[in-house]
Order: C-alpha cells, then structure tokens, then sequence
C-alpha cells in the first residue's frame, strides 16, 4: 500500500456541524509512528471554544436526529458496516502506523469494530419499551426509551477504531448526536471513520470530531455546559475519577472503561497447551496494550514449571518489529515513556524477588520496542502484581489450592477481565461465584465481541458497552401511567 497516498486521504483537520475546519487558536499537534518515530501527521488543535462549537452543533442537530426514523439510522450504520469493511486495508494500515499493533491484529480490529456498526444498525429496529398493568390497580403502565441527548465521548489510543465504533454506533442507533475527542496519540484513524459515517449519510451536527493536544480543554467547557447529557470515556482509573466528579456538577449520565489488573488462573487439570496458548492471546494481544490483558498469571503449583518452559518458549518465538513487516506479532510501545515505565517495572520485579526468564529490556535502535518478558519468583508486593502493566510483560505467581487461586485474584482494586483454564465443567461455575470480575474467560484468553456487554466492576468502571446494554447506556426511560379504559367499575 502506498503510505504517503493513504496519509493524504485522511483529514486533520476539526470536523464540526457539517464542516471540517482548523482550530479557532490555529495550534497544531504531531502524530509520530511509533515504529520509526517519523511525523505521519500534523493534527490542528481543538481549543475551548472549538469544543463548545461542537456541542452547539450537537444540540442544534438533536431534534431532528432524534426524530429520524430509527429504519434510516439502522440503514445509515449499515452502510457504514459496508464501507469500513471495504476500506478494511486503509484502517489496518492506518492503525499499525499510529498505535503501533502488528498488521494481523489491525485487521482483526477492524472485523471486529465493524461489526459494532452492524450490531446496532440490527438494535436500533428492535428497541421496545414494554405495557403492564398495575399489580394492585386498574391503571396500566407503558415505558419507553428515549434518547439521552448530546453525548461527549472520549476514546483511548490503544483500540483506535474498535473503541469508536462501540461507543458511536449505539449513540446513533439510539437517536443521539456526538462529540468526539479521540486519543492525541491516534486520531488518524478516527478522523478517517469520520469521514467513513459522513459518507454513510450521517447528517450535519449529529456527528462532530475535535481531536486536541489537551484532552480538558475539549471535555471541561462541555461537561460544564448544560445541553450535554452524557459522558462515555475509556482510559486510565485515574482520569475517570476526574469526569466522575466533573459529571456530578450537572448530574451527567456517564460510562466508564477504566484500568484493569486481570488474573489469568491455569488450575492442574487445565490442558497445558490450550492454556499456554490462551494465556498467550490474553497477555500479548495488542502487544500487551489492552485493558483486558492477563497481568498476573496465577499457576497451581503442581504445573508451575511445565506450564512456565512451555509458555516462555511460545513468547520467544514471537516477532518483534514494525507491525506493517510480514511475521511480526510484537509492534512497538505507543510511547517514549510506556518503554521506560515497562523498564521501571521489569526492575522493580527483580528487587522483589522476580527472575527474568526472557526480555526484560528495551530492544535497542529506533521505536518504541519492548522485548516481551517473562519473569517469576516476584512476591505479590512488586508493582507487576499490583499495577496495570500495560506492556509485553508477563508475570508468573504460583498459588497451591482453589481457596488461595481467587484470594489472590482477587487481591486488587480493579474488576475488568479475568481468565480461567480447568478441564472441570464445575469450575466454570464456581469462578463465575468467586471472581470478582465483569468478564470471565473459561478456557479462552480472547472474549471480546460487540454482542457481549463489556465493562467491569470496583475501579474498573461503570456501565457496559456492546449487546443490547450498551445501547441501553444512551437512553433514559420514560415511564407513562393511563387509566385502563377497561377495568371493572364495582
């Protein structure tokens, strides 16, 4: 594919009630590749007052999308489905060249954002309330669902496309128009799906991008204003906190895909090669960048050992390099600094105890390169046991019976994903009880589909995306009491 022509086809600019624009301050802001640390693009800057722009065009819109059909907003996702799917090539490249992520695993990003597009073009035709009548009264009750109205929402860097389309799609489908502030580190595939839903049909106003180099000057002035209704936000524990407190002022409705610290559990009677392979998949999918990734791999002790030579030898024989070369599965970090904070805790771990198996430094020459790690023997004090890692390192604990398997698993703040991997039928069950979690994966290290409703517990988050809860997230329900005009007079 011819790089530079892809790059030119992507506009960098600030798209807002119809039109694209530059920012009202003329700032600008870099995109490098985190490959080769090359400029891809230079991105005009969203200010204050850009940002209230978008939400005026937003509330202008709202009435009339609203009231739109929900057959045209189903017909309008739909073809947007179609076109992402036909440019499917354009956004992998465009993903590999900003995030970093190997080409494979972008294709499969963009499968699976797509199918967000066609999930909710299917809900929006099937949205219904429900009609009851009173238990103890003649009176009936009907509720409907309603759009919440204007909706800020703010996607990370890591999942560039994937993560627009779970929060847009179910926004649209259910009558709401947008605000976009996408991750300054990878718009460009945002800003390109955009331009993908404008060509879908998306009226003026109903969809608005601001992509700035300041994330609180796009979100504050918004969450400040009224007219907005609705928060959605996937990133750090951390900054959901902050719009937790900002949303409090005007009683927003908010969703929340915070960190996550995700146990992956391999009990003895687990198939060995299955686990070494799911483990795998839930620890280095998107090189470890993943909120769902297997941070603390919990081993019973009675396999510690076969499960470790095993699985040390399946991630040395991974490839490291720039994603868009054939073979590779390991891209570079995102970042200057996620290499030096993967460093920080690779040697953290050894002064708590930990041995590296294999990696454990950065891979010299130009990019953000991490070799991936292995390490055991660190006691649950060190930071990779107790911080999202957030990288290519995989820690190994040892525990010695099921009581101790979820004591530990369930020794942290965070509530996103957890894994298990048995031969026993029963354990499903029994971790489904015991694991404080949102999302169990049994004998699978990859659950992720825009049909299942995502999202965690505790400092994980609040709310689900994906499924038909997802969509629920974008509506209020109105509930209507009536006379029953056919019951009894006594």
């Amino acid at each position: 594919m011819d790089i530079q022509q892809l790059l030119s086809k992507v506009e960098t600019r600030l798209f807002i009630d119809g039109e694209w624009r530059e920012g009202s301050e003329g700032e600008t802001y870099d995109v490098l590749n985190p490959a080769t640390e090359e400029v891809l693009a230079t991105m005009s800057s969203g200010s204050r007052d850009d940002s209230i722009a978008a939400l005026d065009a937003a509330h202008k819109a709202r009435a009339s999308w609203e009231n739109t059909d929900p057959r045209t907003r189903a017909e309008i996702l739909r073809t947007g489905y179609d076109l992402v799917k036909e440019r499917k090539e354009e956004f992998a490249h465009l993903m590999t060249l900003e995030m970093g992520k190997a080409l494979g695993e972008a294709r499969g990003e963009v499968d699976y954002g797509a199918d967000y597009l066609l999930w909710f073009s299917e809900e929006a035709n099937h949205f219904f309330g429900h009609t009851n009548r009173y238990p103890a009264k003649g009176n009936r009750m009907l509720t409907v669902h309603k759009p919440v109205g204007p909706c800020l929402l703010i996607t990370p860097w890591n999942f560039p496309l994937s993560m627009a389309t779970r929060k847009i799609a179910p926004a649209l489908a259910a009558g709401n128009t947008v605000i976009i502030k996408p991750a300054k580190l990878t718009p460009l595939t945002m800003q390109y799906f955009v331009q993908t839903m404008v060509e879908a049909g998306v009226p003026g106003g109903v969809i608005n991008i601001v992509s700035s180099r300041s994330a609180s000057d796009v979100s504050e002035p918004i969450m400040a204003d009224p007219r907005l209704r609705k928060v959605s936000f996937t990133g750090s524990t951390p900054v959901g906190s902050t719009l937790m407190g900002l949303a409090a002022d005007n009683i927003l409705r908010i969703s929340l895909e915070l960190g996550g610290n995700a146990p992956a559990i391999v009990f003895p009677d687990a198939d060995l090669d299955l686990a070494v392979e799911g483990v795998k998949s839930a620890k280095m999918r998107n090189i470890g960048e993943a909120c769902t990734a297997a941070n603390r791999i919990l081993v019973h002790e009675d396999v510690a050992e076969e499960f470790t030579r095993k699985f040390v030898a399946a991630i040395e024989a991974m490839k490291v390099g720039n994603g868009l070369d054939d073979g590779v599965e390991v891209g570079p970090l995102v970042e200057e600094k996620a290499v030096a904070h993967m460093q920080e805790l690779v040697d953290d771990a050894v002064a708590h105890g930990g041995t590296v198996l294999t990696g454990g430094k950065r891979v010299e020459g130009k990019g953000f390169f991490f070799e991936p790690t292995v390490i055991t023997g660190a006691s649950t004090d060190a930071k990779v046991f107790r911080e999202e890692i957030f990288g290519p390192i995989a820690p190994i604990f040892t525990f010695k019976d099921e009581k101790e398997a979820w004591e530990v698993a369930n020794d942290t703040e965070f509530g996103l994903a957890s894994y298990v991997f048995s031969e026993d039928p029963d354990m499903l069950f029994r971790a489904s009880d015991a694991l404080e979690f949102g999302i169990l994966g049994f004998n699978s290290g990859v659950v992720s589909d825009a049909s299942i409703p995502f999202g965690g517990v505790k400092a994980s988050g609040l709310g689900r995306e994906g499924s038909r809860e997802g969509m629920l997230e974008y509506t209020e329900v109105q509930f209507i009491g009536t006379r029953d005009p056919y019951q009894r007079v006594n």
